[in-house]
């Protein structure tokens, strides 16, 4: 397949990769690593795969390592590039770039030096996740990896606890069912939760439950795969609308309206806008 080569402008070019299924992989970004000066990536054998596949001739280009360990000399040579009016297109592994993935260091310093950073954007395993997971999608919070000791990893839980939003996390496959039973301990094990594991790719799995089910459910198995591990906010169970009314009238005797909203609101989890129109009404009275 023949893919658009062209005189990329000088600047810094971070390019979303495949989390399974190589196909997945936008047509601007394999036109972006056709073209570019040099190519740095996290995994430069899975780099030269993933040209390989595709067909971009690679030429006498410099495929460049850059990941967690590289540090600043390894930035320092990227940034030289760019100096020369070259352009550089990087990757990770897998997936979009700084998420919970290498890059966050090079997109900063060559910002602040003044050069163009841009992306090509595409797969990313928390949209796929969010997309499968039948959990709300109108907020959520990526709280990457979690500590892999149970103390530390139990108190990052409780700092996420009241987050109104769907949580999503990246977990190792053999901590999965560790990091599930903390989960239920510390956010209740009611909550409705969902286990994706290898995210487009052959052997695609899906499990709904709640925290205390899939805890039960996988157990102390090694998963095999990448695993995204997300949960339901806090507070999204049906909430019976008299107890509410009747928690506004007994805050109205001694708040303001906005007071009592806010305070209700936060006591049953529950839309602060729509709570605070039902105080209005109740103070009219």
């Amino acid at each position: 397949m023949n893919h658009q080569i062209h005189r990329l402008q000088s600047g810094l070019y971070f390019v979303a990769t495949p989390i399974g299924t190589a196909r997945d992989i936008t047509l601007r970004a394999l036109d972006v690593l056709a073209s570019a000066d040099v190519i740095a990536a996290e995994d430069t054998r899975s780099m030269r795969r993933l040209l390989e596949i595709h067909g971009v001739p690679l030429g006498d280009r410099p495929v460049l390592a850059y990941h967690d360990h590289s540090g600043a000399k390894a930035r320092e040579k990227l940034i030289g590039f760019l100096a020369a009016g070259k352009s550089v297109a990087y990757a990770s592994e897998a997936g979009t770039p700084l998420i919970a993935d290498p890059g966050y260091h090079l997109a900063k310093d060559a910002a602040a030096a003044g050069y163009q950073v841009t992306s090509a954007p595409g797969p990313s395993a928390i949209i796929t996740a969010l997309t499968l997971a039948g959990l709300p999608t109108d907020a959520f919070f990526f709280a990457g990896f979690l500590p892999n000791a149970k103390g530390a990893r139990r108190t990052a839980l409780e700092a996420v606890r009241d987050v109104p939003g769907t949580l999503v996390f990246y977990e190792s496959p053999r901590r999965t069912g560790e990091m599930l039973k903390d989960a239920a301990r510390v956010l209740g094990g009611t909550r409705d939760a969902v286990v994706c594991r290898e995210l487009t790719k052959k052997f695609e799995e899906i499990k709904r439950g709640t925290l205390e089910s899939l805890a039960e459910d996988i157990g102390g198995a090694a998963l095999k795969g990448e695993v995204v591990v997300l949960i339901d906010r806090a507070g999204s169970e049906a909430v019976d609308e008299g107890d509410i009314e009747t928690a506004l009238e007994t805050a109205l005797e001694n708040m303001s309206v906005r007071d009592a909203a806010d305070s209700v609101a936060k006591a049953y989890g529950v839309n602060k806008r729509k709570i605070y129109s039902l105080a209005l009404k109740l103070s009219a009275k």
